[in-house]
């Protein structure tokens, strides 16, 4: 996941507005957050673990002076959570310092690594640390550095980074990291995960940033180079659709927020049930459970109120609440389950931990059935491009039939989007997208990484 953000505007605070466009992108990462500004002289860099809203403050905001920022909400696949992995990350160079921040995993860290000048030190765990070295040890100006480095990079990586006195925004050939461009008004740029980020800042959409292209943004406008890979091809990770993007996002023209109404709609074709209510597990499968009910012609009702508030904490609970499980994290409205057959519509089932204790929770409140009903197909493979999806072992669809999963979560019965259904929703031509996990077929894979294909 993760979330970033950049901003070009000589005629506002540049820090500032990337940390309101960072809010809007919190969604994708909450262990540590961070800002890098430059003002044509220096570049300086304040980041922390925890929120965004726990790291920043107005003394803070006004330390990191300039016209150009770029942002970072983190979610570590690669790299420890810890402060020395949070970004951006800071480099000089023989053409000047530069921030760098990465969404992303890439597949041949160990390669890049090797490419480096002997006697290199890391400063961090993570494959970013890698890239940035990379790229600080290339030669001439700071665009050749990023082809350079592209042409050697693998795997997924959208990026912002900027020098003293320019933005410089790219993504990996294959696209599987969104990036997007929009205007700011009053002039200036602005580049960042999702379009949500754009509005709240106020700025318009332009475009998303094409898989293989770097921008170069100054003072004189923007510069495009689209660097050629020849194995690549467009693949967007398909759980952008599913689960990571937010419901009022925009990808490649196409609505999130209808794309998980269209997969509802298409699940409850697909796997009909007779029941009285619909509902869906908060947050990302709502617009789903909405899609789902409207098709049906049954009422969607609110089943499950989420605690929004506990997230992390450096306060655990003790056993007795840890045993509570999902009673932490949801409420049930007893009032809309007691004497109903429940439709559950959720994004996902993963490792299969958390399911169960959802249905036992409605069950607990009064529901006499739970037909569960998922927007994606089973997730059968792990993924190496930047995706904490667990191991082979780890995931429950991998290891058991879906009549097996049905009888292991205890719902009356389990219905899974079909892949058709689910490219179908978003609008994309099946060639671009990543699906991965689904189909164990990567657009791009380390070489030891075990994909056990499976047709689809």
């Amino acid at each position: 996941m993760c979330g970033i953000a950049g901003i070009f505007s000589p005629e506002r605070d540049a820090a500032r507005l990337t940390y309101f466009a960072l809010y809007a992108l919190q969604h994708r990462g909450q262990e540590s957050g961070g800002i890098a500004a430059a003002d044509g002289s220096h570049v300086s860099v304040h980041k922390e673990m925890g929120l965004l809203s726990g790291i920043f403050d107005e003394e803070i905001l006004e330390s990191l002076h300039g016209h150009v920022a770029i942002g970072h909400a983190r979610y570590s696949t690669s790299g420890s959570s810890v402060v020395v992995n949070a970004q951006p990350l800071l480099e000089s160079s023989d053409a000047g310092p530069f921030a760098l921040a990465h969404n992303g995993n890439l597949t041949n860290t160990e390669e890049l690594e090797g490419l480096l000048k002997p006697g290199t030190r890391l400063d961090a765990t993570s494959d970013t640390d890698v890239l940035a070295k990379y790229i600080a040890q290339g030669t001439g100006p700071m665009l050749e550095r990023i082809v350079r480095a592209m042409k050697v990079a693998r795997g997924a990586y959208s990026i912002v980074l900027n020098t003293r006195d320019a933005l410089f925004a790219f993504r990996d050939p294959w696209g599987v990291r969104p990036l997007c461009l929009g205007a700011l008004e009053g002039g200036g740029w602005a580049v960042a995960s999702e379009s949500c980020a754009l509005s709240p800042i106020g700025a318009k959409y332009v475009r998303e940033i094409e898989p293989g292209e770097v921008l170069r943004i100054t003072s004189d406008g923007i510069e495009s180079v689209v660097v050629p890979v020849a194995d690549a091809h467009p693949a967007l990770c398909m759980f952008e659709y599913v689960y990571f993007a937010r419901p009022d996002s925009m990808l490649n023209e196409r609505s999130i927020y209808m794309a998980r109404y269209a997969m509802g709609r298409r699940l409850a074709h697909e796997h009909p049930v007779d029941a009285d209510v619909v509902m869906a597990v908060p947050d990302s499968a709502i617009p789903g459970g909405i899609g789902y009910a409207a098709h049906s012609g049954l009422p969607f009702v609110e089943g499950l109120i989420k605690n929004r508030y506990i997230g992390r904490t450096f306060i655990s609970p003790d056993q007795a609440m840890r045993d509570r499980g999902v009673h932490l994290k949801f409420n049930p409205v007893i009032e809309n389950l007691r004497g109903q057959r429940v439709i559950v519509v959720d994004d996902s089932i993963v490792r299969g931990t958390t399911t169960p204790r959802i249905v036992q929770l409605l069950r607990e409140a009064g529901a006499t059935e739970v037909h569960m009903r998922i927007t994606s197909p089973p997730i059968k493979h792990p993924c190496p491009l930047g995706v904490a999806m667990a191991t082979h072992a780890e995931l429950i669809a991998a290891n058991h039939s879906i009549e097996e999963i049905r009888s292991i979560i205890g719902a009356d019965s389990l219905g899974y989007l079909s892949l058709d259904g689910l490219i179908a929703a978003t609008g994309r031509d099946r060639k671009e997208m990543c699906l991965g996990c689904l189909t164990g077929v990567y657009p791009t894979a380390p070489a030891n990484f075990e994909t056990r294909a499976t047709a689809g």
